[in-house]
């Protein structure tokens, strides 16, 4: 993609890939769907959860699967607040920007 993808626009779109699964999902599994949007790599991808982790936007917790223990995540009530700001913010500024873009 050649524009750029900035912070806000990259916890929106985590927050949103997140946000689907009630109970939680893991980082391998949000990485595959983050990257059906954007391309991204897990070492960018890791730090944004970290930092969403750290303002309460997600919470983490661990459980077995397969002998092994995977990390999950899932949005709290905070994290649902901002993604719903995000999601109205998205949808004035693309609005905008198609409106812009589209050939007449």
């Amino acid at each position: 993609m050649v524009f750029n993808t900035g912070a806000a626009l990259l916890d929106a779109i985590v927050l949103s890939v997140v946000s689907r699964d009630k109970e939680g999902t893991y980082g391998y599994r949000i990485t595959q769907e983050v990257r059906e949007a954007i391309d991204i790599s897990e070492s960018t991808l890791y730090p944004v959860l970290r930092r969403l982790q750290r303002d309460e936007c997600l919470e983490v917790y661990d459980m077995e699967y397969g002998g092994r223990n995977r990390r999950y995540y899932k949005v709290t009530p905070k994290g649902a607040a901002q993604l719903m700001l995000y999601r109205n913010e998205w949808k004035r500024y693309s609005g905008k920007i198609s409106a812009i873009l589209q050939e007449v």
